[in-house]
């Protein structure tokens, strides 16, 4: 074995990780990161080349096509097991207002995306017409590859995430299957018989696709959810058959129906994650961990590949290509999709800037300018397209790097100015709204911080709900309490119910959506130690407020007289005047900068491990003793 090809697969993972990270540190969109690396890879090492001397022997011509024939497989049971994931977090419950916007989505705006870039190629890159139709049915699709991570790090409003993540997933396989039905269309694979319909075969090609989903997707899903409910597998073997039935579906469909397996995993996850027998919550938090995982691994490896000349020799044509699709193409069908639809005009607009192309996108363009170079006839204008074809791969490689770049510097400020989406949701979820609960839900709400209540007390949930406050009477730990709270402006969890064991699920729940650094539960009630003792602090979230502040001792204090008060903090009235005015009697518990302007404002929360240190200019929160209140008091 060639050591650069181990040198070279051991890379890029650490590469793809490094460049997570990076992204995370500074708030940029993974997929900028992740491109940027790769390319700069290929600059130092080609896969490709690395693959031909790998599979030339002495004295052999060079297998060209050896890059391709192991890659490909490869990219396309990575896309298989991401689009399964994906799938498993597509619920019907999402989507109750929206679903007629989705489908409108993926049938009709597919529709103006592919006659719209088809004309594009036409015009601007002046392509063969059968090329030009070919390349306008490869856009169509945008996929969670790149969709999915830009929604995670925008956080737009919960409906048109909801819309967009779904259209991202759905829009793949549908795109996929939808190209090599164009493509058996200018190039059929078998030629017609005298009298036999063009249509009847592709009307049969899509039924068997179809139907060949529909059953896998049932009959696996149903084994997968009798093996998980009958305990004939153990616990830490789910994970791995849920991958391996992604992948063993995934094969067997394209066994049964060409390019038909993309169809069927993603029904599979999307049957899984709408099925309510049994929970799938470690299933997901692993497939979500390798979807990260490949997400990253494959961007790296797109990035390497590229031949960076083939791109630029495409000069301004290919860039007023890029500008048409993303001005243009985009908007024309997200508007026409949802013209008669329950979106606002601002949801529309942000719809129109994000559709970044991905994975799938590329893999197909490569395997079709494989085969057309593979016609035999070379004369005509045959010989023409496959000249032109030649184009076809790095133009579609100049549309990804360029809608990843446009999408991920734009759509983030682009949804903050439309007021769907904030940079750092400074807002509380607290699990109880008890009258304590709502106390501090005011205080917090009295100064622009966002804040919902979750509680199974139908009536604490009505007095909140009566006092102005957003509250939802359900269990924290509840899957259709995910799914129908909106928690938009939402960035933290606060679990301050009186269970311990409750709080302590809440957080383990609540992690994947907000992050271990941003959920907080109350120290335990029970404070033994040994068997009869509580979870140990190793398995504990970050403790909230500190000093002791269990839900025990809180209603004691607010039941004598305590009080939670914010208080402004300036040169007049320093934080040294507030310790002498309340003394050991003050609990701080969040500091507040910025005040209540939404794009300045920063809130702090006290733990057991790291106390706050208030400054001028904050406002302090804290559980204080009723008395005097102090002149610059907030």
């Amino acid at each position: 074995m060639d050591d650069r090809i181990f040198y070279y697969l051991a890379g890029v993972p650490v590469l793809g990780v490094a460049a997570q990270w990076l992204a995370w540190r500074l708030r940029l969109p993974s997929i900028l990161l992740l491109l940027l690396f790769g390319i700069l890879l290929g600059r130092f090492v080609n896969i490709d080349d690395l693959l031909v001397d790998a599979f030339t022997t002495d004295g052999a011509v060079p297998d060209t096509s050896a890059a391709e024939r192991l890659l490909f497989p490869i990219v396309s049971l990575a896309v298989a097991v991401i689009l399964f994931e994906g799938g498993l977090t597509l619920r019907f419950s999402e989507i109750k207002q929206s679903a007629g916007t989705i489908f409108r989505l993926v049938t009709l705006g597919a529709v103006v995306s592919w006659i719209g870039a088809a004309m594009l190629a036409w015009l601007l890159l002046g392509w063969d017409y059968r090329l030009a139709i070919l390349f306008g049915a490869i856009l169509v699709v945008t996929g969670p590859t790149v969709v999915i991570p830009l929604l995670r790090h925008i956080r737009p409003d919960r409906r048109v995430g909801s819309v967009l993540k779904w259209e991202g997933i759905v829009i793949d396989p549908i795109g996929a299957m939808f190209a090599v039905l164009v493509f058996e269309k200018i190039f059929p694979s078998v030629p017609l018989a005298e009298g036999e319909s063009y249509w009847l075969r592709i009307t049969v090609m899509v039924a068997m696709t179809l139907a060949i989903g529909v059953v896998l997707a049932v009959i696996i899903g149903e084994l997968l959810v009798q093996v998980t409910r009958r305990f004939w597998l153990p616990d830490h073997l789910h994970a791995v058959l849920f991958l391996a039935a992604a992948l063993g579906s995934f094969a067997l469909s394209n066994y049964l129906s060409h390019e038909s397996g993309l169809v069927t995993v993603t029904l599979l996850g999307i049957y899984l994650a709408n099925q309510n027998r049994v929970s799938l919550t470690h299933v997901l938090e692993f497939k979500e961990n390798v979807g990260v995982f490949l997400i990253s691994t494959l961007f790296i490896l797109l990035g390497s590949r590229l031949d960076w000349s083939a791109v630029t020799e495409l000069g301004w044509h290919g860039l007023a290509f890029l500008t048409g699709m993303i001005l243009v193409v985009r908007p024309l069908s997200v508007w026409l999709a949802t013209v008669h639809g329950e979106m606002t005009s601002a949801e529309r607009c942000f719809m129109s800037m994000l559709a970044p192309r991905g994975i799938v996108a590329a893999a197909v363009a490569s395997i079709f300018a494989l085969r057309i170079g593979s016609l035999a006839d070379e004369t005509g204008d045959m010989a023409s397209l496959i000249e032109q074809s030649r184009q076809l791969v790095p133009m579609t490689f100049l549309v990804i790097i360029g809608t990843v770049t446009v999408y991920g510097i734009s759509a983030a400020p682009f949804a903050r100015w439309l007021a769907l989406a904030e940079r750092s949701p400074q807002g509380v979820l607290i699990a109880g709204a008890q009258p304590m609960h709502r106390k501090l839900a005011s205080v917090l709400q009295s100064q622009g911080v966002p804040v919902v209540l979750v509680d199974t007390n139908y009536g604490h949930v009505t007095q909140a709900n009566m006092a102005g406050q957003r509250a939802y009477c359900a269990s924290i730990l509840s899957d259709q309490f995910q799914d129908f709270a909106d928690l938009s402006g939402i960035g933290r969890l606060l679990a301050m119910t009186a269970n311990d064991e409750v709080n302590l699920l809440a957080c383990k729940e609540f992690q994947h959506v907000f992050g271990k650094a941003n959920v907080y539960q109350l120290p335990p009630n029970n404070t033994a130690s040994g068997p009869r003792g509580g979870p140990t602090e190793s398995r504990r979230a970050r403790e909230l407020f500190g000093g002791g502040l269990s839900q025990s001792v809180l209603t004691k204090r607010f039941a004598d007289g305590h009080q939670f008060k914010a208080t402004a903090l300036s040169e007049n009235f320093n934080f040294q005047d507030y310790q002498k005015r309340y003394g050991k009697n003050a609990n701080l518990l969040f500091t507040i900068e910025g005040g209540k302007d939404t794009a300045t404002r920063k809130v702090r929360i006290a733990t057991g491990q790291d106390p706050l240190k208030p400054t001028d200019k904050q406002t302090v929160i804290a559980l204080v003793l009723p008395g005097e209140t102090p002149t610059s008091e907030g």
